[in-house]
């Protein structure tokens, strides 16, 4: 699993003209899911994402996470951040898991992300045309992939 995490001070996703979700501050967590990805990976970064300390403490230092500061999750199933650009101009998306596996994955990270998180996450529908908007607060933009664990 391949993930861009942003803090945000808000978020929204809109399908279809509808608003399907929105956060004030918190982060959005836009995730990728390839072939190899199982039930470890899911565990993994879930628990990571919850305890990422990405947020202000009183001096100013990054230090509080998402729980303890109060803020919202919305996570966007996104099957770009697999694209491998070697060849030529046009992405590939060969590593991107086909629906048939990744469905099934994120349905289960969903549910995951928010037992750890302790409460329901915001999300938008996978496989949907979504219009994401944010406002990234800091900037402060995370790259995780839990083949790399970093």
């Amino acid at each position: 699993m391949r993930t861009v995490i942003q803090r945000v001070s808000e978020a929204s996703v809109t399908i279809a003209g509808q608003v399907r979700g929105a956060i004030q501050h918190g982060l959005v967590v836009l995730l990728g899911i390839e072939d190899a990805d199982t039930a470890e990976d899911i565990e993994w970064l879930s628990g990571k994402i919850v305890r990422l300390r990405l947020f202000d403490d009183e001096a100013g230092v990054m230090n509080r996470s998402v729980q303890e500061v109060g803020g919202g999750i919305l996570l966007i199933s996104q099957f770009t951040l697999h694209a491998s650009t070697k060849k030529g101009n046009r992405p590939s998306y060969i590593r991107a898991a086909r629906p048939e596996v990744a469905i099934p994955l994120y349905e289960a990270f969903v549910l995951r992300l928010a037992a750890d998180f302790g409460k329901p996450i915001q999300t938008g529908e996978f496989g949907a045309m979504m219009q994401v908007a944010l406002v990234n607060d800091g900037p402060v933009t995370i790259v995780i992939d839990t083949k790399n664990r970093e």
